[in-house]
């Protein structure tokens, strides 16, 4: 059974942060990594060379696919930053309609800066998002 090509690594999370070349970014993706601590309880881990992830949960599709991924992350791109929530975005619109200038993919959330957002309401997705995953891999 194939498993995911991103697995965490042994990165530097603060070398990375480090890194960004965007000074705005930079700041953004410090504090994004501050919140997503504070409300999974878990240290942030490298999941592949660009991603940031937070605590991991074990999943399995009915096809038989099976992996391992983390609960909720984010990604730093050179214009925006990509927030990712596992538990994806259908269950939280009452959230999204007040949350600001975004764009959203399948589980990720596009934002250009934190300051187009509310923070208070991204704080409650991430939280419910993390609610909704745990619950449903217990084991994560």
């Amino acid at each position: 059974m194939a498993s995911n090509k991103t697995q965490p690594t042994d990165m530097s999370v603060e070398d990375f942060l480090q890194s960004i070349a965007s000074e705005n970014i930079r700041k953004d993706c410090y504090e994004l990594c501050a919140m997503m601590q504070d409300i999974t309880k878990d240290k942030p881990v490298m999941w592949g060379n660009s991603m940031v992830g937070f605590g991991q949960y074990s999943y399995k599709y009915k096809t038989g696919r099976e992996g391992t991924w983390f609960i909720v992350g984010f990604s730093p791109k050179k214009k925006n930053i990509s927030v990712y929530c596992m538990s994806g975005f259908e269950e939280h619109g009452h959230l999204l309609e007040k949350l600001g200038k975004f764009t959203i993919g399948a589980s990720c959330l596009y934002i250009n800066s934190l300051g187009d957002i509310q923070k208070s309401i991204l704080r409650d997705l991430i939280r419910e998002s993390v609610h909704i995953i745990r619950k449903a891999y217990p084991a994560s």
